[in-house]
């Protein structure tokens, strides 16, 4: 864990710069059409450089976690930038600072791949989720083209090395391992970037 922290912390003034392309072409328009069902109280795992707080629900009370404190620092100035309040605390996403069931609404983007552990963080999710909550989920995997599926694969331990990303998981299978209740799922732009809306069970795995 400590070695890919400091790699998001040296990556942190460049991370969205290198992550542009995708951006532009897919990740954007999925940003903002998963996000407006966000509401209330809600948690957001790694969130990084604070892309997704343009987004949220003017309504919604936003609590940040990422444990890259470099990573942090450049979500706090698009926050105030743009005038969002957010909280935002240093927090692995596999054991969270936050009692059972806190949150209305859990949100992670683009992060299941850079977890040790991804089930884990995925029931931590559950456990500070409302009951009656949602968990939003904007992820990317290994495509269900297989040619590509195959080109992932052979590239994966390079590219997990490069940037701390294993770009080859299947973050459906994750969230069903975890023992969340699927509501909704698509995927797109070649079955790479998954769409999920997912709810705890209960109880809440533990």
């Amino acid at each position: 864990m400590e070695e890919i922290r400091q790699k998001y912390n040296r990556l942190a003034r460049w991370y969205n710069i290198l992550n542009a392309l995708p951006e532009v072409l897919v990740v954007r328009k999925l940003r903002r059409r998963l996000l407006r069902h966000a509401s209330g109280q809600v948690l957001e795992i790694a969130v990084g450089t604070g892309r997704n707080v343009r987004h949220y629900p003017q309504t919604c009370q936003i609590t940040g976690v990422d444990f890259s404190p470099a990573m942090l620092e450049v979500a706090r100035k698009e926050a105030r930038r743009l005038g969002v309040k957010t909280r935002f605390l240093v927090m692995d996403a596999e054991s969270l600072a936050f009692p059972d069931e806190s949150f209305d609404t859990v949100v992670s983007s683009l992060t299941v791949c850079t977890f040790a552990d991804p089930v884990a963080a995925l029931r931590e999710m559950a456990r500070v989720c409302q009951a009656d909550g949602r968990i939003l989920l904007l992820e990317h995997g290994r495509s269900d083209r297989e040619w590509l599926g195959r080109w992932q694969d052979r590239r994966a331990d390079r590219h997990a090395m490069a940037l701390g990303c294993r770009w080859n998981r299947e973050p459906l299978d994750l969230v069903r391992q975890a023992g969340l209740a699927v509501v909704a799922a698509r995927r797109v732009f070649f079955g790479i970037f998954h769409v999920l809306e997912a709810k705890p069970l209960s109880p809440a795995p533990s």
